[in-house]
This record gives structure tokens, sequence and C-alpha cells, in this order.
């Protein structure tokens, strides 16, 4: 009795004492609320040990006790010993904690090493092109003149302006110049910024201004340092493209050597900086880069945050600086277009890109001062009738397979005819001359039409506008690019199309796909550039302009597929591969195929790039220096002349004087103008010639050797030939085209020296490429 006593009352002693901690959960204590329980248990005690004392003798309890309070020390070192054993192991939560620190650390690791091969590629291929304008140009070893003249093509008149704001009073004098520009095209008062898209230029000359670059760099260096910088700015977005879709770096780093080693076919920086398309490309390759975060399911809500922020304001200057761009975004909205309409991207998604698309549309009409041609753009027609067609089919998503078909037949055509609709009823209320014209260009183009006028003549002879020839082909094919983007685009295509089967079929989109699963084609972000890259390769393969926009993407696409293990298990999973995991031999494959790629790339193209850059090239053309050279010291201030648009074009950046065209294709009354100015190569009179001249009040003309005496070009399109069949000077006999007029070809017939041409023109200078020749104000006839 005396024993149960003593043991009821250490155990008693033990329960209120100890707390319990459970593993995996937060600290949860078995409650023995303190005061009540000490005060009974204090009471308990005392009770016990008098009923003790009663029952037996105080030593026998006493000795008992001893004994039992040994125990208990002995038990509390144990306790303790476990409990300091237990907290040196980590708990479950502890473990998850360093578990996820050590993954974030890796992300930010591969994060870290990506953007910095990222940014070392971009400034690696600006270094690139530097030096090889450099080499080729002898460019810092030449006069002031001399670097102007290689701005070919006509680019150098965009030079002109970026100079004129430079030398301007203020900048806001500058534009205020500009924009009441009467010092251009003869007897017109023109707005320049609007008319040229001449906002790079304006931004540039502000920085030079306001970063003092005036007393370190010379202001041709700054202007073609911002153009380098911006395709540095390209191939940096073309790496991040193709590494969010691969998840590697080693895609990016691909990319950027397929892009440099077809270059000819991927870039025109080389010959012509100042062109717009060199300004405008790079934002559009940033576009493309954030619109493939913003689709990607595996974007957090942060990232997604930062894509559109990037993909708004790239998608607003885009369309600043470029009078074209909204033909290149409306591709990109027919490939989004495809995604919401298969239902392959959240609603959610579609929505903020159309805000992108209308908002850029709406900042960019007013900057651009109320542009017409962006009211009546295919783009904007394509998405005011995708969002009506959308409102009118709420539930074109639902139902089976048959229903959702004929629901989306029915979207396609509500959408193509809500659109057509807006686009005329927008072009009779806001007209656009050269919508018409475009669309009569490509009416000829595609053999529905044919026509004898010499601006369409002569745009369907330019090579951008041609089909590209079978060269093109050869080098991707040479640089391994092509075979292996046919591949990738086959594999996605198929996967894709499964895709859009099932999501018909009511089978919903996974958003956390799997390695194994083999699904590449459930990748929102794959699925646009299957949508992307086939369409501009589509018109790519119609114009050979097109093929600076397409073939960039072919090389990212390309580098995305061969260094993804999705792509490869997606293959290996319709092969059923039996004799080797698919997951195993995709991880290989993903990094074997790249590297053997890259070694043979670097083998074969590496000493090329080397020797480029190695060797002197000599780019001198002392005719055009002497003819420049003259206008600036003979001709006077109020002069004005005429000539082809690419030459009026550096008469404009050496001189400054007014000239009668410019060398833009955008505008239909400068290719007027031009036109006229291309008489002197045609079969007319002295006296029709002098009244054209006239008319565009021409003080001197130009006639160029390599026109008059054209002879090896493609055939049909030399612009004597393209003249004689505007004027009617043609005769047909058996299948061959013969020129006939009563007068003989001005620009040989000048060169006499006999009337009547004396009486109108009076040669002022020549050289073995250009005669000049004055137009005389005052007749004087001789005999």
């Amino acid at each position: 009795m005396s024993w149960n006593c003593c043991e009821s009352l250490d155990m008693a002693e033990l329960r209120c004492r100890k707390t319990v901690v459970k593993e995996g959960e937060e600290e949860e204590h078995q409650q023995c609320e303190s005061e009540p329980c000490s005060e009974n248990f204090t009471m308990d005690k005392v009770s016990l040990k008098e009923k003790c004392s009663e029952d037996t003798d105080g030593a026998t309890c006493g000795v008992q006790e001893k004994d039992k309070e040994d125990e208990e020390e002995e038990e509390k070192k144990e306790e303790d010993k476990k409990e300091e054993a237990d907290s040196q192991k980590p708990s479950p939560v502890k473990r998850n904690r360093s578990a996820c620190r050590s993954v974030m650390l890796q992300s930010l690791v591969k994060l870290f090493f990506g953007c910095l091969a990222a940014v070392t590629c971009g400034m690696m291929y600006a270094v690139y092109l530097y030096t090889y304008h450099e080499r080729k140009f002898w460019f810092s070893s030449r006069q002031e003149l001399e670097r102007e003249i290689t701005f070919q093509g006509g680019s150098g008149l965009y030079y002109y302006y970026y100079k004129h704001m430079l030398t301007a009073p203020s900048f806001e004098r500058g534009i205020y110049e500009l924009m009441r520009d009467n010092r251009t095209v003869s007897g017109q008062t023109i707005n320049a910024v609007e008319r040229l898209s001449l906002y790079p230029e304006l931004i540039t000359s502000l920085l030079y201004r306001i970063t003092g670059s005036q007393d370190v760099i010379e202001p041709v260096y700054f202007y073609i340092g911002v153009v380098f910088g911006l395709q540095a700015v390209y191939v940096t977005a073309l790496f991040v493209s193709s590494w969010v879709m691969s998840g590697t770096c080693v895609a990016g780093i691909l990319a950027v050597a397929w892009y440099v080693i077809n270059r000819p076919d991927t870039t025109k920086v080389d010959y012509a900086i100042p062109l717009r398309e060199n300004w405008a490309l790079p934002y559009f390759s940033c576009q493309v880069a954030a619109l493939t975060g913003f689709l990607s399911n595996n974007v957090n809500s942060a990232s997604e945050m930062f894509c559109y922020l990037l993909m708004s304001a790239t998608t607003f200057t885009f369309i600043l600086v470029w009078e074209h761009s909204h033909y290149v975004l409306f591709i990109q909205g027919l490939a989004l277009f495809l995604l919401d309409s298969f239902d392959l991207v959240p609603s959610r998604k579609m929505a903020d890109i159309h805000k992108v698309y209308l908002s850029s549309l709406f900042l960019a009409y007013v900057l651009q001062f109320q542009n017409p041609a962006l009211l009546s753009s295919p783009l904007l027609s394509l998405l005011i009738s995708s969002v009506l067609a959308r409102y009118f089919q709420q539930n074109m998503k639902m139902g089976p397979l048959v229903a959702r078909l004929m629901k989306l037949f029915l979207h396609f055509y509500l959408c193509f005819t809500t659109g057509i609709t807006f686009s005329y009823v927008a072009k009779r209320l806001m007209p656009v001359r050269e919508s018409d014209f475009i669309l009569k260009f490509l009416e000829v183009k595609f053999g529905l039409n044919t026509t004898t006028d010499f601006v369409t003549n002569r745009l369907l002879c330019q090579e951008c506008f041609q089909t590209p020839s079978q060269d093109f082909f050869l080098r991707l094919t040479q640089a391994s690019v092509l075979p292996f983007y046919l591949l990738v685009l086959l594999i996605c295509l198929i996967s894709t199309l499964q895709t859009i089967y099932r999501r018909l079929s009511g089978e919903p989109m996974k958003t956390n796909l799997r390695l194994e699963d083999g699904r590449i084609g459930e990748q929102p972000e794959v699925i646009y550039h299957v949508f992307h890259t086939m369409l501009f390769g589509a018109l790519a393969m119609v114009f050979e302009g097109m093929k600076y926009l397409w073939t960039p993407y072919v090389c990212m696409f390309t580098a995305f597929g061969v260094c993804s293990p999705e792509l490869w298990v997606t293959l290996f999973r319709w092969l059923r591969l039996k004799s080797i995991h698919p997951v195993v031999l995709a991880l290989i494959l993903s990094t074997a195929v790249p590297t053997i790629i890259g070694f043979s790339l670097w083998r074969e193209y590496f000493p090329r790039v080397i020797a480029e850059l190695s060797e002197l090239q000599e780019f001198y053309d002392p005719d055009t220096v002497e003819l420049m050279n003259w206008i600036k010291t003979h001709a006077p201030m109020a002069a004005v002349f005429a000539g082809s648009p690419q030459l009026l074009g550096s008469v404009k950046l050496c001189s400054g004087w007014t000239v009668t065209s410019l060398p833009l294709y955008s505008d239909i009354d400068l290719l007027r103008r031009s036109e006229d100015t291309y008489q002197v190569y045609a079969m007319r009179s002295a006296e029709d010639v002098y009244k054209i001249l006239s008319l565009h009040k021409t003080s001197y003309v130009i006639i160029e050797e390599s026109l008059c005496n054209e002879l090896s070009h493609t055939k049909g399109c030399r612009i004597k030939d393209l003249l004689d069949i505007a004027n009617s000077h043609v005769v047909y006999d058996k299948g061959e085209m013969y020129s006939f007029s009563k007068h003989g070809r001005f620009c040989h017939e000048i060169k006499m020296n006999y009337s009547p041409y004396t009486n109108y023109f009076s040669r002022v200078f020549w050289n073995r490429s250009y005669h000049v020749y004055k137009v005389n104000s005052v007749i004087s006839f001789q005999y």
C-alpha cells in the first residue's frame, strides 16, 4: 500500500511536468493549466504523504521516496539527452526549407549565368559589327564626306536629319524646322518627322546633347554606335527566347551563332545602317521574347507582369519607329488569333494582349500626327473583328467535336467579313492612297492582273519584292540550320495538331506538364512560335525581303528544338522505344546534338569570321566624292537637283541642297516624282524632258552612266526598259521586245551637244560616272 501510494504521487508529478512536441507539425503542448494543476498537485501530495505516514512508519516510506527520486533524476537525464539528440536532427519543415533554399539558389545561379551569357553574346556581336564595319569601309581613316557616302541605298537621308538636329540652335527649334521642312523636296513643305518616321534620329540627337557626348565622340560614331547597340539587343532577345522555351542557355548560344553565320540573310545593317528596319526590328525581337515568357504556363505572377510591361513598351516603340510595323504585327496577331480560336491560351492573356495592341496603336496614332494608315491598318481590323466575333460566340469553346468545328468555321467567317467591312469603311472615311496602290501591286505580283505602270513594275523588280533565290536556301543548308529547322518544325507541328484535336474533343489542356509526358505541342509559347514561323516563312517564300524577319526566328526556333529534351521525348514516345528509356535518351541527345552542331560550326565558320575581321577591304568611290565636292562648292544655295532617288539621298546628305524626290518606297507621291526624274533615260524629246523637270523647279539634272548604259540586269527590269513599257515605246515581234520611238534615248542624245538639247540644257560637270546639266532658265534656240 505504501509503494502504490508513492508511485501514484510520482506519476502525477511526471504527467504535470511533461510537454510533447509532435514530429512534422508545429510545436503542440499538452496543456496542463499551470496554476490549478500546481495547487491540486500540492494538495494531493500533502494528503498522500500524511496517509502514507499514518499507514506505515515514516522510515520505510522515506527510503522508498528517496529511491524514487533517484530514478526520476536518471529518467530526466535520459529524456534531456533524447531531446537534445532530437533537436540536432532537422525536422521535415526545416528539411523542406533547406531544399527550397537550395533549389532557389540553383535557379538564381542559372539565371545569373544565363543572363551573363546573353549579355556577353550581344556585346560580342556589337563589337564584331563595329570591327567589320571599320575593316570594310576604313571608316576611321576617311574624311567626313567619304564616311557619309558609305551609307548606301539612300539610307543616308536619315543621317542628314540627325545632323540637322545637332546643328539646330536647340532641340525644340530643330523639331519645329523638321515639321515645316521646305528645304528637302522642291515645291513642297513637308512634315519630315511624320513622312520619314524620324523618331530614332530625334531621340538619338537628344541623347547626344544631354549626355554631353560632344567633347567625347564624333556624331557619326555615336549614331552608328546606337544602331550597333540595338543589334546587340536584337541577338540578346533571340538568345532569351530560345533559352525560355528550351530551359537551357546552350540553345541561346546556338541561336546567336546561327544568326551571325547567316548574317547576309538576317540583317542589312552591314551596308545600310540608318534604315528603319535596323532601328525597329530589335524592339520587335524584345517584344517576341516578352510575349514568349508571357504565354508560358510556368511563369509566376511577378515575371508575368514584367513580361507584360516589356511587351507593352516594345510594341509601342516598334509601331512608332517604323511605318511598316503594323503589317508585321498583323502577321503576329494572326498567329495569336489562331491560338485563341483553338483555345490554346487562356482568354485572360489574350485580353491583355489585345489591350497592348490597342493602346500601342492609339498612342502611336497620336504621336504620328493622326496617321490615317494606323486606323485603316489590317491589325486594327483583326482586333476589332475578333473581339466582336467572340462577343457573338460566347459558347464557341463548348460542345462536342462536330459542333465546335462548326462554331469554329463560323467564327473564322465572322472575323473575316467583319474585318473586311471595317477596313473598307475606314478607308472610305479616311482615304489612304497607299492602301489602294498596295492592293494593285499584290494583284500584279500574284499574276491576277498586268500593268504597264512604271512605279508598280519598278517595285516588282526590287530585290526585296522578288522570290528568294536558290542561293538563299543553299546558304541555310550549308550552315545546317535548314535541315534541323524542318525536323523541329515537323515534330512541333504534329504535336500541335494533336493538341488542337484534344482541345476540340473537350479534353482540358495540361498546365503542369512533365518531361516524360512527351507533349511539346501543349506549351502555348511553342505553339505560338510554330504559327509565327510558318506565317512569316510563307511570306518569305514570296518576298525575299521578308527573309530578314523570318531567318532570325528560324535560327532561334531551331536552336530551341535541338536543345529541348521535351521535343526529343515527344519524338521517342511516337517511335515507342523499348531498348532505352525515352527520357534518358532525350537528355543525352539534347546535350550531344547541340555540342556536335556547335563544334562543326566552330570548326568551319570561325576561321571565316576571323578572316572577315582581319581582311582589309577597300570601299572608295572617287567619282561620287568628286561630284559631291563640286555640288558643295559650285552649286548655289537655292539649287534644286534631279536624279535617281538613291543618288539624291546622298546629295541631300552631303550637301543639304533641295532635291526633286527621295528614296522612299512607302510614299506614292514621291514614287511618281521619281518616275518623272527617270524620264532622262527614256526615249523622249528634249522639250518633253525640259517641261517635266521645270515642273518640279529643277536647276540641275544628274545623269548616271550606270543607268544609261545598263546592260547586265534582270531581264525586263532595266530602268530604260520599264520606261519604254510605261511610255508605250515598245514593239513586240515574234515574242521579242524592241524599243521604238521617233526620238532617241535622251541620256545618249544630250551628250552629243547639238540642238535642240543645247537649247534647254548646258553641261556644267562630268566624269566617268556622272554628267551634270544645268536646266536653262532662259531658252536660247540654236540651229
